[in-house]
């Protein structure tokens, strides 16, 4: 039995949903709308006789969203084979200091600042777990233990049947679970402030005293700016590096801010931004630090005069 009239404003008012799934899965905020899009294209492109003898537009949107997210992953692997350096997802600002590409430097009804729920499901730390799993995995984890969806729905996406899919589900969550749990947002703040203070004024003892001694940075520049193209791994040697970048950056300002709903640093000089940084802190210190430098990924953070 089908659905009589289904409304538009029904079927439109699933987009902040789909969206926040398409994130999770790709990491990628251009790459989500373009699948979100897709999606709405396929069901505008249905007759409207079609449409009615769905169900549930919502769960369609999601089961086409979701296959969608599920070829771009796979081919993501092969792409990401040839990407120069390491791969990180595009990070976040707070929706107060989004500044959508292509816009007027304000925020639209339609943009991912209005979208994209912040916590820890998009946290740098979980999005680099998932981007670890393959596809299938991804996808039957974020759809039933973020999202809630029975693994019956999850299994129209995946081709398989609902006791494969939870098999997939359970796997990858062990996987999540070797990550710790975060600190709260406070305690990171006041270890992001004193990175902040010690990079500023070049102290390389103080900033071995936040790093763990077995910290790793990983540097995502895209081969579009200098950046080191391997992790650095050694806290002594993470701090000699920030504070060599310091000495060849002049006039590099630091400020605190949201990246992925989590206390970060942005470093930008004569008020473009240049880098994106987003910590992992445990026991008082940094763990990971992740530094987006790819401009195509810091488009959000760019203001538009």
């Amino acid at each position: 039995m089908g659905t009589v009239g289904v409304s538009t404003d029904e079927v439109a008012g699933e987009r902040r949903q789909l969206i926040n799934v398409a994130y999770r899965l790709l990491g990628s905020v251009t790459e989500a709308e373009d699948a979100v899009q897709d999606a709405y294209a396929r069901w505008y492109g249905m007759t409207r006789s079609r449409q009615e003898e769905i169900l549930s537009p919502g769960a369609w949107l999601t089961t086409v969203t979701g296959r969608i997210c599920l070829d771009l992953l796979g081919s993501a692997r092969a792409r990401r084979e040839r990407y120069v350096g390491a791969w990180l997802p595009e990070p976040l600002p707070d929706r107060t200091e989004w500044h959508h590409a292509g816009g007027a430097g304000t925020t639209g009804p339609a943009d991912p600042a209005d979208q994209i729920v912040l916590d820890e499901s998009v946290s740098m730390a979980f999005l680099v777990v998932l981007e670890s799993m393959t596809p299938a995995k991804r996808v039957a984890f974020v759809l039933h233990d973020v999202f809630r969806y029975p693994f019956a729905e999850i299994a129209d996406v995946l081709g398989r049947t609902p006791a494969a899919c939870k098999q997939l589900a359970a796997s990858a969550r062990r996987r999540v679970s070797v990550a710790r749990a975060p600190v709260t947002a406070t305690g990171q703040a006041d270890v992001v402030k004193h990175v902040k203070e010690a990079w500023e004024t070049k102290d390389i003892a103080a900033l071995v005293g936040l790093l763990d001694p077995a910290a790793v940075m990983t540097a995502d520049g895209g081969g579009m700016v200098g950046t080191v193209l391997r992790p650095v791994e050694g806290g002594a040697r993470i701090a000699q590096y920030m504070v060599a970048i310091a000495d060849k950056a002049p006039g590099l300002e630091l400020l605190e801010r949201s990246v992925n709903g989590a206390p970060g640093l942005v470093a930008q000089r004569a008020g473009v931004v240049m880098t994106v940084a987003s910590f992992d802190v445990s026991d008082r210190r940094v763990k990971r630090i992740w530094a987006i430098r790819n401009p195509e990924k810091l488009r959000p953070w760019a203001r538009e005069d």
